[in-house]
């Protein structure tokens, strides 16, 4: 599968012309968006159909811009846009977990219960290909050092180690844009606003 993923759009025309090149010239399957679209929700109707209209299917959560439930009321007015927080999306040989919001603590305990719910989700798909999207980086990564401290969520962290997770989508941080790192044999990226083609 080719994914074009990309994050912390912020309302950007700039980066919303350079996807919709990506998207032409290099046909992904499906469009991966780990939040923060807008500067505090200003424009989101304007974004989320500028997005439906590339016509691939997007895989979104909500960054600490977006309230939840706004996000999902607004994506249901558009078919091409799917909104997976706290929940999942099943394409083929593929699962894509979502966790949006955050990128302030290092530690989700509200994360517990919707991570025993993915766990059950992994196992049961073990022959599947595991995307996990979320707004906040994982710690101690490439993705979350800031002035040579790293600021990054240890609970995610800790269940991409104890879990078969093979992509790792996730933004928040400017700095890092463009940056990958792995933890253990999952491949973490920020693929910034102008988004990055990865294949799986």
């Amino acid at each position: 599968m080719k994914i074009l993923a990309f994050t912390d759009l912020h309302l950007s025309e700039i980066a919303l012309k350079k996807i919709k090149s990506k998207v032409k010239k290099n046909k992904p399957d499906l469009l991966v968006c780990a939040g923060d679209i807008t500067i505090f929700e200003e424009g989101l109707d304007f974004i989320l159909k500028r997005l439906n209209n590339l016509k691939k299917k997007v895989i979104i959560i909500h960054g600490n811009h977006e309230d939840p439930k706004t996000m999902k009321k607004h994506c249901k007015k558009y078919k091409n846009m799917v909104f997976i927080h706290k929940s999942y999306y099943h394409q083929d040989n593929y699962i894509f977990l979502g966790y949006g919001g955050g990128g302030f603590s290092m530690v989700d305990k509200a994360f517990n219960k919707t991570g025993e719910k993915f766990k059950k989700t992994i196992k049961k798909n073990k022959d599947k290909k595991i995307i996990f999207v979320t707004h906040a980086p994982p710690y101690k990564t490439r993705v979350d050092l800031i002035v040579d401290n790293h600021c990054g969520n240890k609970t995610f962290k800790n269940f991409i180690v104890k879990n078969k997770v093979d992509l790792y989508i996730c933004g928040h941080l400017h700095e890092n844009f463009n940056k990958k790192d792995k933890i253990k044999n999952t491949l973490v990226i920020n693929p910034g606003p102008y988004g990055k083609i990865v294949k799986i």
